[in-house]
């Protein structure tokens, strides 16, 4: 038996869980219609197959039809669902995986104009700034109908054999009753505590009767909004106590914190550069204060820290949940002794800045997350005889197509023209607030070294330098180049954003940046010359500058702007630049109204347009290879070789991934990386 704490085995009433980690509840955005068909279930399941002890579904699962999807939420109200949750419920079973969902009504953190169009409603007509909606105030009728709501869900989870339920109340309908915030109202639902929570003992009550007293029921609260119009300590503690002590709920699954804007979420759910663990003591004294069963997930993502909350009896059970998304087989890799091989969470929080924008859960550095139905998380042998291989490039995309090759069987070997490997993730860890977002390449080449695969610096590869390793399969993934934008005149006069990042060109006194890509790169030059004390104007052609960038990492920027007092300028396009002594002038111009223009003075003039691919390896080896370079997409979407062959031409197979195709990000080049390695 192991003496990990982590593995020890965790009894909640009935259910007894075979170790103290678990995935809490977030809402990937992989639902089909409101329901939680196979893509939803294969990622569930994976996890299960890792070792996971308790996965949290949903987040979170609406009850009523009047609280529409805010980020793909499933449809607790639809008696559809049911079948669905069954089959996942049964997958995750077989693997000693127990399973729970989150149910929810959104009050006011939800749109009007979507699904049914039916009005928001909230505890009172106060808006949330996150999602803009301007809520009525729930009337007695509402009030009725929800609780019903709840405990028809209830019962609906209860059939489908999930092993529990927790009620959602951060931020949405339940705690907006709880929070002086958003609860202004002055009948029995407002006012003192006792009122703030009869909606809670009603939902309560109404789900302990649907269910019966041995389905486990928790609840995942704030205890704390810290915030000066929000609820205090104190009385959160003081509804952890009563949670606690009523004899109706089974657990408490702790969050310090509020959500009604995107900085307010980053303290709840920090991203890169942000502390580790921020509530874990806080959930500490409650466990202490309540001695109750407390769960909890804030950034918790390297198993040492989740390690000391259960061994400190911090918590009862720990939340490992972004890092499940970076890799399900944690719990498998630690009682195996691989804990040095369990693919690391940086923090970039590519998963939920995307699923806050409309899109779906992916992490920035596992592509076979929330795609488990195609690409497996552990790479399998080929089934061919092994061939011998050469990547060009080292950077994040190469080396995953290094290890995607190297476990498929095959003899690897890396060119890298730079004195280490890491490509633009260099770049972009110059500013140390993203310092942690090396591990997307500590972790590949750590693997390299596991599969032996050489790793050559220094070279900058010619065609007969590839040619001569007699490869049978050659991968470019050389990247991209910094390119300019379009201008009438001066493009000779502009700095990179890659020369800020890089230091190779210190930050003028008084800086234009001009961002036509809007992502990270041209917003994290800014920071960067803002925090050497330069006074930055950031100009954007955008509507809303930064669109490439979600809501969560947009945070951090605008901190170090209002700090540093840079200025934002949208709507607005750089056409040119000319010398005016030692100084430059910029000429701004407007797609709007074409005859419009003004001009800023400055020492420097910093542009961001993307990359252009490093592509002259590539087009000098396409003559050589059999397929030209030349790849059938509809063969790769399919999961077959996607190379047409020349048998007339005795060479190798030749295609390029990532910024040497077209300037894309790094999760792009990791899924080019892989998709073409599972190929052949």
């Amino acid at each position: 038996m192991s003496t990990d704490p982590l593995l020890q085995p965790y009894r909640l009433k009935h259910l007894t869980l075979k170790n103290r980690v678990m995935s809490t509840a977030h809402e990937p955005a992989y639902s089909e219609d409101g329901l939680p068909k196979d893509r939803y279930r294969l990622y569930h399941l994976e996890k299960a197959k890792g070792g996971l002890a308790l996965t949290m579904t949903a987040g979170s699962a609406i009850v009523s039809p009047d609280s529409p999807a805010a980020f793909g939420n499933l449809h607790a109200y639809r008696d559809e669902i049911t079948p669905w949750l069954k089959r996942l419920a049964d997958d995750c079973h077989a693997h000693d995986c127990a399973v729970m969902i989150q149910l929810t009504h959104l009050g006011r953190r939800t749109g009007w104009n979507k699904a049914d169009w039916l009005p928001v409603l909230a505890p009172s007509p106060v808006r949330e700034p996150a999602h803009r909606a301007f809520p009525k105030q729930a009337e007695d009728w509402d009030i009725d109908r929800i609780v019903a709501d709840y405990a028809a869900a209830a019962q609906r989870m209860q059939a489908a054999g999930l092993d529990g339920i927790e009620f959602e109340a951060y931020g949405h309908f339940m705690d907006q009753f709880w929070s002086p915030a958003t609860n202004k109202r002055d009948d029995d639902y407002g006012g003192s505590l006792d009122n703030r929570l009869r909606f809670t003992w009603r939902v309560i009550d109404a789900v302990r009767q649907a269910v019966g007293p041995d389905f486990i029921v928790g609840i995942r609260m704030v205890a704390d909004e810290d915030w000066d119009q929000g609820l205090s300590r104190d009385e959160g503690v003081e509804i952890a106590r009563r949670v606690a002590a009523s004899g109706r709920f089974d657990f408490i699954n702790l969050i310090r914190g509020h959500i009604d804007t995107d900085a307010a979420l980053t303290g709840v759910i920090p991203i890169a550069g942000m502390p580790s663990s921020p509530h874990l003591d806080f959930a500490g004294e409650v466990r202490a204060e309540t001695k109750f069963p407390v769960f909890h997930a804030s950034r918790i993502a390297d198993v040492a820290t989740a390690r000391h909350a259960i061994a400190e009896g911090k918590l009862d059970m720990v939340g490992m949940t972004r890092a499940h998304i970076a890799d399900p087989h944690i719990v498998a890799k630690v009682r195996n002794g691989q804990e040095h091989r369990i693919r690391p969470c940086v923090g970039a929080t590519y998963c939920l800045d995307r699923i806050y924008e409309g899109g779906e859960a992916l992490c920035i550095h596992n592509a076979a997350t929330g795609r488990e139905a195609t690409i497996p998380h552990d790479i399998p042998p080929s089934p061919a005889p092994g061939k011998r291989v050469v990547v060009v490039g080292a950077g994040p995309a190469g080396l995953e197509a290094a290890r995607v090759a190297a476990e498929r069987g095959h003899r690897v070997t890396v060119l890298e023209a730079a004195a280490q490997p890491g490509g633009q993730v260099l770049l972009l860890t110059k500013n140390p607030r993203r310092r942690d977002m090396i591990g997307i390449i500590d972790w590949r080449v750590a693997e390299l070294e596991r599969l032996e695969v050489e790793i050559r610096t220094h070279v900058w590869a010619e065609a007969e330098d590839v040619t001569a390793l007699d490869p049978e399969v050659v991968i470019v993934a050389t990247g991209g180049v910094p390119q300019t934008p379009p201008l009438a005149g001066g493009d000779d006069l502009v700095t990179s954003s890659w020369d800020i990042l890089a230091g190779t060109v210190a930050p003028g006194a008084n800086v234009l940046v001009y961002d036509d890509n809007g992502g990270h790169q041209g917003m994290s030059a800014a920071e960067v010359a803002a925090r050497a004390g330069s006074a930055v104007e950031l100009v954007s052609p955008e509507r809303f500058f930064a669109p490439e960038m979600g809501g969560m990492n947009h945070v951090p920027y605008m901190k170090a702007f209002h700090e540093r007092g840079v200025t934002v300028t949208i709507n607005t396009r750089l056409r040119s630049v000319r010398r005016d002594g030692n100084a430059l002038v910029a000429t701004l111009g407007s797609d709007f109204a074409p005859g419009w223009s003004a001009e800023r003075r400055v020492d420097q003039v910093v542009v961001e347009h993307g990359t252009l691919p490093l592509d002259d390896l590539y087009l000098a080896l396409k003559p050589l290879s059999r397929n030209g370079g030349a790849v059938d997409y509809r063969a790769l979407i399919a999961g077959a070789d996607p190379f047409p062959i020349n048998h007339a031409i005795d060479g190798f197979t030749l295609y390029r991934i990532g910024d040497a195709v077209a300037s894309r990000n790094i999760h792009a080049g990791i899924y080019d990386a892989v998709r073409f390695g599972l190929s052949w």
